[in-house]
């Protein structure tokens, strides 16, 4: 977790592939601590041909009934549903607005939202920013992308930056 936290965590993300593996991951993690999820990382990574999207989008329910066997990711079966859904709708954002990451970044004018909280019971859980995008994502046929959801991608990805103030990794320091 704190190699998570110090190279990866709140650190501007613009390749598509692990965009998109964020996404994912972040449904995953619904309901379950995020190191149950950062542990199986690379279980989910193979399983899913690191995350390529188009070999996602084409798993017939034979394949997806068969990931549901497999002790490398959580074995849940609307979240498996969901990567397939998402898959296919990232596919067609990627035709419709270039991707991922202009998608995500155009939220924000392309420079990421800096927060100067002092204390982690300051940083909300959803924002409306969160809100909108989440909204957005539903309208797009993406699954397991709630508002709590979406705002821990963008946290996650730098889209916004909750890195506390006496953190290393704040760019106030």
């Amino acid at each position: 977790m704190v190699a998570y936290h110090d190279e990866e965590w709140g650190q501007p993300l613009h390749d598509e592939r692990r965009l998109f593996e964020m996404l994912c991951l972040e449904g995953a993690q619904a309901g379950l601590a995020w190191s149950t999820v950062l542990r199986r990382r690379d279980g989910y990574r193979a399983a899913y041909h690191d995350f390529d999207a188009r070999w996602m989008a084409a798993l017939d329910d034979e394949a997806q009934a068969q990931l549901l066997d497999d002790p490398r990711i959580i074995r849940n079966r609307a979240k498996v549903r969901a990567f397939r859904q998402n898959a296919t709708a990232v596919l067609r954002l990627r035709d419709e607005r270039g991707g991922l990451d202009p998608y995500l970044w155009a939220f924000v004018g392309g420079e990421p939202v800096i927060n100067d909280f002092a204390s982690a019971h300051e940083v909300p859980a959803r924002t409306a920013l969160a809100d909108d995008v989440s909204r957005d994502l539903r309208q797009r046929g993406f699954g397991f992308v709630g508002p709590v959801i979406v705002y821990a991608l963008l946290q996650s990805v730098g889209v916004v930056n909750d890195h506390l103030v006496s953190c290393f990794r704040h760019p106030g320091r």
